[in-house]
């Protein structure tokens, strides 16, 4: 990737992680009805990464260029975009406990595989730019490289559930997504923090110099 300062630079990172926002909404749109049509928490855990991983990825488009205090107000927004629709989630897995009706497995699966190559094609795209993208960047390659394990984790789940006929892999997998996106929810909050402190330190440098 060539580039001719850093304006240039600036203009590839947002057309990146603005391309890997596209990818992440379009599959969002095919997960979602999947895992409302076979009945699946897992899934339906997933694609609300898919959501929550095109808002992180518009914000930080949006966050490109701005300074240290701006982006550590914007990843506070981001933490909360992650948490927030993981309630949905935990509602329907609350819902889910008291019917285990166990999912059709091949949609399952398919989608899940499906979801796993849009997961590292984004990692892939991610990974070109993460040096030069700063930590929220950085965030956004971990967290597409990390979708593609737990994707991997439903096809599995998707076998288990074919050899046992219930609803309990789907549960308990489903639980696990949601704990994992509470988790990087915490993480991109710390991250925030740790860029509001280096902002607050710049300004008492500039401080000093005055």
């Amino acid at each position: 990737m060539t580039v001719d300062g850093p304006a240039s630079a600036t203009t590839v990172l947002r057309r990146t992680v603005l391309l890997v926002a596209v990818i992440n909404l379009a599959y969002f749109g095919i997960e979602v009805v999947v895992a409302v049509a076979i009945g699946s928490v897992a899934l339906l855990a997933d694609s609300v990464d898919f959501l929550e991983d095109t808002a992180v990825n518009v914000l930080i488009a949006l966050a490109l260029g701005w300074s240290l205090a701006a982006r550590a107000r914007v990843g506070r927004v981001l933490a909360i975009v992650i948490l927030l629709p993981a309630i949905a989630v935990v509602v329907q897995l609350v819902l889910k406990v008291g019917d285990p009706q166990a999912p059709a497995a091949l949609p399952l699966m398919l989608a899940a595989a499906g979801a796993a190559v849009v997961n590292l094609v984004c990692a892939l795209l991610l990974a070109r730019i993460r040096a030069a993208g700063g930590s929220m960047v950085g965030a956004a390659w971990l967290a597409a490289r990390n979708d593609v394990v737990i994707n991997l984790a439903i096809v599995a789940m998707g076998v288990i559930t074919l050899w046992i006929g219930t609803g309990w892999p789907d549960i308990v997998l489903g639980t696990l997504i949601v704990v994992l996106n509470g988790r990087a929810a915490l993480e991109v909050w710390r991250l925030a923090g740790e860029e509001s402190l280096a902002a607050r330190a710049l300004e008492g440098d500039d401080l000093d110099d005055d």
